[in-house]
């Protein structure tokens, strides 16, 4: 198992979620590894770490903190227009969408189709924050979303 499948699971997340950075500061340093190259060619190697100095000690954070976050987020989201998959794969639009998803096999359906990470953890998936997924597609943001009462991830 891999790092980031142990951390999905319920025994780890305790109703916790890890935040995910606005500014790469990782880089992969190629197909070496535990994984054996599986994602390198298809995921990994788009990685691009940040070179641009951030001054983040004079940048007001506190957007991130949960609570401000959270609803900020969740409303920015949702506001959205709601596509499908279909019209998503027939429109070329530059404005973020969401498609939205019922269960675990109608998300893999979409991550599939929009060359993402399938898996999902505990009904968890990768990259996933309060069960939404964040991608771009045809140069399109797209928030692959669970329905507006999603109650949570599996326990």
């Amino acid at each position: 198992a891999y790092w980031d499948d142990w951390m999905r699971l319920p025994a780890q997340r305790r109703d916790r979620a890890c935040i995910r950075p606005e500014i790469s500061r990782t880089s992969t340093f190629g197909k070496i590894g535990v994984s054996k190259g599986q994602f390198f060619n298809t995921h990994l190697k788009y990685i691009k770490k940040n070179d641009e100095q951030v001054p983040f000690t004079h940048i007001d954070l506190s957007y991130l903190l949960k609570d401000n976050y959270d609803l900020s987020y969740i409303h920015s989201v949702y506001s959205l227009p709601l596509i499908t998959l279909n019209q998503l794969e027939k429109n070329d639009g530059a404005t973020p969408v969401r498609i939205q998803y019922t269960n675990d096999k109608m998300f893999e359906t979409f991550a599939r189709k929009l060359d993402l990470m399938q898996d999902t953890k505990s009904g968890v998936p990768r990259t996933a924050y309060q069960g939404i997924v964040t991608c771009i597609y045809k140069g399109r943001r797209v928030y692959i979303t669970p329905a507006r009462d999603w109650s949570g991830y599996n326990q």
